[in-house]
């Protein structure tokens, strides 16, 4: 789990100051519900209704589909694919719409995390 190290707001192209809540991407590993490797996006506000999260690690855009305040990938091959990019990436960073209309940037440094989430599937191996 990372808060991000940069956000930006805007709203009609222009910078606003907003209230939210916790940023925050996971990778998250339950054995007991036979869930590795799964990731998930919080951007701390509902996300527009029918909206999705873009995701871009270096060249690579990967796509995230949204619920309330929560975003995820399609599938569990979106996970991998996502996961070996950041590992291989230095940045995240994650574009979103609120169900208010601002525009979120959210950008999440990748600096040790493939330590991290090879620590926890260690961790977490069933």
């Amino acid at each position: 789990m990372s808060a991000p190290k940069e956000t930006v707001n805007t709203r009609d192209d222009r910078v606003v100051a907003v209230r939210r809540g916790d940023i925050l991407l996971f990778v998250t590993h339950r054995p007991g519900s036979d869930v590795s490797g799964e990731l998930a996006f919080t951007g701390g506000y509902p996300f527009a209704d029918g909206s999705t999260v873009s995701m871009e690690i270096d060249d690579a855009t990967f796509e995230l589909f949204t619920d309330g305040e929560w975003a995820w990938p399609a599938s569990a091959a979106d996970d991998a694919r996502i996961t070996t990019a950041m590992k291989r990436g230095t940045l995240a960073v994650l574009t979103a719409r609120a169900s208010r209309g601002t525009v979120t940037k959210d950008t999440f440094s990748l600096l040790g995390f493939t330590a991290a989430v090879e620590e926890a599937a260690s961790r977490c191996a069933s």
